[in-house]
């Protein structure tokens, strides 16, 4: 269910909240693979979530797109 209410939230907002959405998940991710690499990292399974949703973002803003067209 936690992930259902997440992608309705990604489907209220707008392309460029979407776009801002997506570039703070790429750079979380940068971040999280760049601790990993230094052994700071606790939780790995936060990057397997992290490139979950950067997946979701991409498909809404996809779904977006063809609707639009």
């Amino acid at each position: 269910m936690k992930t259902k209410n997440y992608v309705d939230e990604l489907k209220a907002k707008s392309a460029a909240e979407l776009a801002e959405d997506l570039v703070s998940a790429k750079k979380e991710l940068f971040n999280l693979r760049f601790q990993n690499a230094t052994n700071q990292l606790d939780n790995t399974a936060r990057i397997k979530e992290v490139r979950k949703n950067i997946a979701r973002i991409n498909t809404v803003i996809k779904e977006k797109q063809s609707v639009a067209e």
